[in-house]
């Protein structure tokens, strides 16, 4: 090849797609220094914000979601769909890549269509246990189709499959980090167990409330809170703690490291997305999943039972949250017997070189295409 090789990597709309998307081209960069990556995402959303973060250009389209309560508005949605497959014909021309990477959302959708239609091979890459609709729809002319869960023939083509596990963040896979030093980076005491709150990048609302409710639980005990509200939460939960009030806790609306909040943490408590199970995998803390109810079909809900299973973790329906959650978690910090079972099963899921693994993919389907 005698130009760059060039990737086009499309798809967001939540963490769980875009932090998988940044580690897949960190791995290209490294593994073929040079590489020319595009990203291509959804207007407004996360990955507008976290790509160009991470060093990557990235050019947005109009796509929205299909809104399947309220059908009267999926005419606006069919135009903002048409011209995004207009503006993805124009960059995928223009940039001319070697392979399309899809990474799910409904972003991926007119990029891979495109690259599909154009004859340019195409990786799509699957984080859930319970496939994606835009993955389904695409899975039949993609080239390879890489997964984190065994079972998935049951929604792609079996030849096509292939197990990597979900990309994860190399601060995190490679972190040195004792917990020593963690706990002192956030200025906990050494004697102190700590629980780490995760929502996601936006926040959970289920699991903010079951902690601020609860939160006098934890006066007169050996424990620490590390509390991720999420940044639409933040604002109201600072106003709702009164400042006279004298908790053993740290309150963050992102924490950016967080090598050193799974050092720190005890036990975790957080949702049940693919990316954030991959992550937690890797650190292999014992862990509580509180699956959000909010997102399409369940598939939080069918990664948490995964994992259930295998007692590599512990679940709390959403539903449930608010009255258990806090008093579930005080009580795992006191059986050591659990918690050491949970970590040592979740270490087992772990694949940690599963952006190493892709990227194999991706090349050896450059070299499909120039041979």
């Amino acid at each position: 090849m005698n130009r760059p090789l060039k990737v086009i990597i499309s798809g967001g709309g939540t963490g769980g797609h875009v932090f998988p998307a940044i580690s897949i081209a960190g791995e290209l960069k490294r593994t073929v220094p040079g590489t020319d990556i595009l990203f291509v995402g959804a207007e407004g959303k996360i990955e507008m914000e976290k790509v160009p973060a991470a060093g990557f250009p990235v050019e947005g389209l109009p796509v929205r979601g299909f809104d399947r309560k309220k059908l009267w508005k999926n005419f606006a949605i069919l135009i903002h769909l048409w011209k995004s497959m207009t503006k993805s014909r124009k960059i995928v021309r223009q940039f001319n890549p070697d392979v399309v990477v899809g990474v799910g959302g409904y972003a991926s959708g007119p990029v891979v269509k495109t690259a599909e239609k154009m004859g340019i091979p195409v990786l799509i890459q699957e984080q859930n246990s319970y496939a994606g609709v835009t993955n389904r729809l695409l899975a039949a002319k993609a080239s390879v189709i890489c997964v984190a869960y065994e079972g998935m023939e049951k929604y792609f083509p079996k030849e096509k499959i292939v197990l990597t596990g979900n990309p994860v963040r190399e601060e995190i896979v490679n972190s040195m980090v004792t917990r020593r030093e963690a706990l002192a980076f956030f200025n906990i005491p050494d004697d102190l167990k700590v629980i780490l709150v995760l929502g996601g990048s936006l926040g959970a609302s289920t699991i903010n409330r079951a902690i601020l409710q609860h939160l006098n639980e934890l006066q007169g005990k050996s424990v620490f809170l590390i509390w991720q509200t999420g940044r639409y939460y933040y604002e109201g939960i600072m106003n709702n703690i009164k400042r006279n009030e004298k908790f053993n806790v740290l309150i963050q609306d992102f924490i950016q490291r967080m090598d050193m909040a799974y050092a720190a943490a005890t036990v975790i408590i957080s949702r049940a997305g693919a990316g954030t199970i991959s992550e937690l995998a890797v650190v292999g803390k014992p862990v509580i999943l509180v699956p959000s109810p909010n997102v399409v079909e369940d598939h939080q809900t069918k990664n948490a039972i995964a994992l259930v299973k295998q007692e590599a973790a512990e679940m709390i329906p959403d539903s449930e949250a608010e009255e258990n959650l806090m008093r579930y978690a005080l009580a795992l910090l006191e059986d050591p017997v659990r918690m050491k079972i949970l970590s040592e099963n979740m270490k087992k899921m772990a694949r940690p070189y599963a952006s190493r693994d892709i990227v194999k993919k991706i090349l050896d389907l450059t070299v499909m295409k120039n041979e």
